[in-house]
């Protein structure tokens, strides 16, 4: 990897770290034209059965400005293999991911490439980890994207990281105070 990519990367996952808030940790990886992966940690104050539950209901959390429709209210997520992270609205549905791995409680795996990565033919993993912590939950979530070089990836890399980042930020919200946005009641 070429490293001023490498040293893009680690510089906007330190400032995206910084600005994440308390308990929160992010990095962005392994940043090249064929490749990233993006891993968000949180310290989620809820048992990891209540952000399991969250986890299906991605309506109420998932930011809808990063939607097909701009409405969070058409996406579903059924969370068991096969279950479907889809989007429907009027005529129209959008199949963002599919879950290839669900264990109740402790991990929850979509296949799906999300946006302008659809297009790209690339191949792309979102993986949500629990784990039982202190009563609380460590959530890491890894979003990790691979493609040929054509797809030059290494350019979509922050901006996706922004994305994961906020939903990551916005499920442990709706998880632990019941609004994906604490500063709006």
């Amino acid at each position: 990897m070429k490293g001023w990519v490498r040293a893009s990367a680690l510089a906007l996952a330190a400032a995206l770290g910084g600005a994440a808030g308390e308990g929160v940790v992010a990095a962005t990886s392994d940043v090249s034209p064929t490749g990233f992966v993006v891993t968000f940690r949180h310290e989620v104050k809820a048992t990891p059965h209540r952000v399991w539950e969250a986890l299906g209901e991605i309506d109420k959390w998932w930011n809808g400005s990063h939607s097909w429709s701009g409405q969070a209210a058409n996406l579903s997520l059924a969370t068991q293999a096969g279950g479907c992270f889809c989007e429907r609205w009027g005529a129209n549905s959008v199949m963002h991911a599919r879950v290839i791995h669900a264990v109740e409680d402790r991990m929850l795996r979509l296949e799906g490439s999300f946006g302008p990565l659809q297009a790209l033919a690339v191949t792309s993993v979102m993986t949500f980890a629990l784990a039982a912590k202190d009563g609380g939950t460590t959530l890491v979530v890894t979003y990790r994207v691979a493609g040929n070089e054509a797809a030059g990836l290494q350019q979509l890399a922050g901006p996706v990281d922004g994305v994961i980042g906020e939903q990551a930020r916005r499920l442990a919200a709706y998880v632990e105070t019941g609004t994906p946005d604490p500063a709006k009641p």
